[in-house]
């Protein structure tokens, strides 16, 4: 029996033997060709063979997922069909007369050495997607048959270095009972996508595919990153009670389905989900959400070659808001940018597209994409219990134009003759450290605040979450996190309106008791996260927690904060 440490990534447990995701063999040497253009109509047959297995594996991931994980394999689609990717490898072969092969390699191999060599983390996520596309299209030039998860038919336990997108999407969850991998972190696709499917996973074990061959008895605790390579009889024993305490663990949370959520002393908050798509509603409803806390509007945007109608955007508002039968849908307008790009729209290339034209200022620039989004949202707003919301405001001169167009736009309607809400809440992201700064001014003129963590993390600490090498500064717990929460939350108390939040650090377990001792007012999490969540709240009081808050506040370092949540909630 071996033991491997790596990062819990998807809870639960799960016992099964190996299945290696190894790589295939894809070596290959390079050949003159007599025939250049035989040679050019075999490469575009590999092209147009991988388009339509990503084509299903798309599909089945929107089936299986819903529309905003699917739309991971749009940027996989859209490099097979990137010109200036396809183009240089039908020329090389022309003007070189090389194999397809060969040229496929030389021409991907400068793109991805390009990519990785930009400081920018989203243009080195666009050289994995040409890797991952890549070796699909050599696999079927070398008549390669790579390994298809969706194959496989008995309870197996995935082993790999990474997984990619397309294998994650094709994992059946009757027989995929859980993965480990070499290398990834929580915030990875993997790592979110197994979160989706409530399949445990842990990543990061840095040498898992070295010490796992298939076969191999292994047992994957989601919950404490831990991986146990061929246990004893007397560790699965103990793995299955522990299992099968979390399960009924899972079955108690299932019963606060119908509950308010109240904690120890009888303060109420409001529980939310996020949500991509219509579709991600039932897992809202059926884990007791309040409130749509984040409707992430970009994923109407993409996955297609333009811009979304105002009859299109109309039905998907209006059917979320039905669905959640007048309880609060908080709506985020378009935020496109960063790492999420609308390539018909032909935006010009950034150094920094995390901090370049993105979001509102987009919006605000590009004012008839953001009129026909407030248009359909406004139309939908008779249906049920709509708040709207601007993402990555910077200063109140944003707020009060995106307002203005707003109010100009729900004029028109009047008089037009179309019914819209009396009364819609209009409220902003605070994701950027100024504007949490000066969230006192702001609150006097917003209807709320909801905090979008996951970038005023990486903004407050000028580090990028993706990447690995300052991951440690990724800091949800640190105290100057934690002031900028409390300010925001104080100001729009002050003003008497509501702070709710809707980044990763609102489903924390270990950030829960201090936001809730901070006052906050509403929690936005995945729909898988609201139950456990609950529960947790149910537990603790209020009173208790602001101490804890308050003594949070004075603190130096991040781990201080952890071990004084440990404290103060292991009583």
């Amino acid at each position: 029996m071996s033991f491997l440490q790596g990062i819990a990534a998807s809870s639960g447990i799960a016992i099964a033997k190996a299945y290696r995701l190894v790589e295939p063999d894809l070596s290959f040497s390079k050949k003159t060709v007599e025939d250049a253009d035989n040679e050019v109509g075999r490469f575009q047959q590999a092209l147009a063979t991988s388009k339509s297995e990503l084509e299903a594996i798309r599909e089945k991931a929107e089936k299986d997922l819903g529309a905003d994980k699917a739309a991971i394999f749009d940027a996989h689609l859209l490099v097979l069909s990137d010109p200036e990717l396809i183009s240089p490898i039908e020329d090389k072969i022309k003007t070189e007369k090389v194999n397809a092969e060969q040229a496929l390699k030389e021409t991907a191999d400068m793109f991805v050495s390009m990519f990785e060599q930009m400081d920018n983390e989203y243009m080195k996520e666009r050289a994995a997607d040409i890797r991952d596309v890549t070796k699909r299209v050599l696999s079927h030039l070398l008549g390669v048959q790579v390994v298809n998860p969706s194959m496989i038919a008995e309870e197996v336990i995935i082993i790999a270095e990474d997984l990619t997108p397309s294998d994650t999407a094709q994992l059946n969850r009757q027989f995929v009972k859980g993965f480990t991998t070499d290398i990834g972190g929580r915030t990875s696709h993997s790592a979110i996508m197994a979160r989706s499917m409530e399949i445990p996973a842990v990543v990061g074990t840095k040498t898992a595919t070295e010490e796992i061959q298939n076969g191999d008895m292994v047992i994957v605790d989601g919950l404490t990153g831990q991986v146990h390579v061929n246990p004893t009889p007397e560790a699965i024993e103990s793995y299955k009670e522990q299992n099968a305490a979390f399960e009924a663990q899972k079955a108690e949370w299932a019963k606060l389905v119908n509950e308010k959520t109240v904690s120890a002393d009888g303060h109420h908050v409001e529980l939310a989900a996020n949500i991509g798509t219509p579709k991600d509603l039932k897992g809202v409803i059926n884990n007791g959400g309040e409130a749509v806390g984040l409707y992430r509007t970009e994923f109407l945007y993409m996955g297609r070659d333009q811009l979304p109608t105002e009859e299109e955007q109309f039905e998907a508002y209006k059917a979320v808001l039905e669905g959640m039968e007048g309880k609060p849908v908080v709506v985020r307008t378009l935020d496109i940018g960063g790492d999420k790009e609308l390539p018909y729209l032909n935006l010009p290339k950034e150094m920094n597209p995390f901090l370049g034209f993105r979001a509102i200022r987009l919006c605000l620039e590009e004012q008839d994409i953001f009129r026909t989004q407030l248009r359909a949202l406004l139309r939908a707003s008779s249906y049920g219990n709509l708040k709207i919301m601007f993402p990555m405001i910077a200063t109140l001169d944003e707020f009060r134009q995106g307002k203005a167009i707003l109010e100009e736009e729900k004029q028109k309607l009047s008089s037009e003759g179309v019914k819209t809400a009396d009364k819609i809440e209009l409220g902003i992201m605070v994701e950027i450290p100024s504007t949490a700064v000066l969230a006192d001014q702001f609150a006097k003129e917003v209807d709320f605040f909801s905090i979008g963590t996951n970038d005023l993390i990486q903004y407050t600490m000028a580090a990028d979450r993706m990447n690995e090498r300052v991951s440690y500064l990724y800091q949800p717990y640190n105290p100057a996190i934690l002031r900028l929460v409390k300010m925001v939350i104080d100001a729009a108390h002050k003003e008497g309106k509501w702070a709710g939040m809707c980044g990763e650090m609102a489903g924390d377990e270990t950030a829960i008791p201090l936001l809730l001792g901070l006052g906050l007012d509403e929690f936005s999490m995945s729909a898988t996260s609201i139950l456990k969540a609950r529960s947790q709240i149910l537990r603790l009081s209020t009173e208790e927690m602001k101490e804890l808050a308050e003594k949070a506040l004075q603190m130096g370092t991040a781990e201080e904060v952890v071990a004084a949540v440990k404290q103060a909630t292991q009583k």
